[in-house]
């Protein structure tokens, strides 16, 4: 009789607390006013975005469409420029930034009063690092070693980075900036539950014949966790649901560990841990 997969589950896999916290106030506010308008999609999770929706929190792409209900500005920080703009018009606005993404925008506020260059490591295009971007003028977004090897030298130059950036790319950055800049200061700003899910991760991939990721593939920190888990596992593999999951991946294995992005709800995370469980009669009957 075949045995059972061992199924390794990381101990904080899914919503870090900001996600978590900014969806039961958008939920707050909605039963309190009848809605609530968000500016974007609260988090990089279609599941989640799709509840929202039927619970009267609306998504909206400018604030011109915000009429008789607060609006929202979502975990991860919005540019001054909406924020001054919905000031104007009067808006009830609904803060639901994460208390460690306001962090960054104080750090590099404080790098910019020592006029220094300003830098920060993070993924082009993203919400959180072009909000960061627009808390001060002309800060350059470095998102990997190539681009950090292109910059000139720098005399002064102060550098924060993206909460959800992977620990190894942001020491790779900083290697070669230590050669550019001759007064460099760095501040850590990797969230600390980027840390420790990346951190459990490592202690998982190894022990594991399969991971499992699971996410949206529009949020970068949950592809950034695949790309630590690959880094130890060849057998790596990001889902946005059970239904992704396919046989194929376990053969001859034994245990499989599971983690998620910060925007992957409990329930879409124990979903894809009952299918694993179901999953070895299937595959080795």
């Amino acid at each position: 009789m075949a045995k059972a997969l061992k199924i390794r589950v990381a101990k904080d896999a899914g919503f870090c607390f900001g996600v978590r916290d900014a969806i039961e106030k958008a939920r707050e506010v909605a039963q309190e006013h009848g809605k609530v308008y968000m500016l974007g999609d609260i988090v990089h999770n279609e599941r989640v975005v799709s509840k929202l929706k039927q619970e009267n929190i609306r998504v909206v792409d400018t604030l011109n469409e915000v009429k008789d209900a607060p609006v929202l500005f979502r975990a991860h920080g919005t540019v001054p420029e909406l924020w001054n703009k919905a000031i104007q018009k009067e808006l009830s606005i609904v803060d639901a930034t994460c208390p460690l993404v306001h962090e960054i925008h104080d750090e590099i506020k404080k790098l910019h009063t020592e006029n220094r260059k300003l830098i920060i490591i993070g993924d082009h295009g993203h919400d959180e690092v072009i909000a960061i971007q627009a808390q001060v003028p002309e800060a350059v977004i470095v998102a990997s070693v190539e681009e950090a090897e292109a910059l000139p030298k720098i005399k002064k130059a102060g550098v924060v980075s993206q909460s959800t950036q992977m620990i190894e790319n942001v020491q790779a950055i900083l290697g070669v900036l230590s050669m550019k800049i001759f007064d460099l200061r760095f501040v850590n700003t990797v969230c600390f539950p980027t840390r420790r899910n990346q951190s459990q991760i490592k202690e998982i991939a190894p022990i594991s014949d399969v991971m499992i990721i699971v996410g949206s593939f529009t949020s970068a920190n949950t592809k950034r966790l695949h790309e630590v888990s690959l880094g130890l596992n060849p057998r790596s593999y990001m889902v946005e649901n059970a239904e992704d999951i396919q046989d194929v991946w376990f053969d001859k294995a034994g245990s499989v560990g599971v983690s998620a992005g910060a925007s992957s709800p409990d329930d879409l995370i124990q979903e894809v841990v009952e299918h694993l469980k179901n999953l070895h009669v299937k595959a080795r009957v």
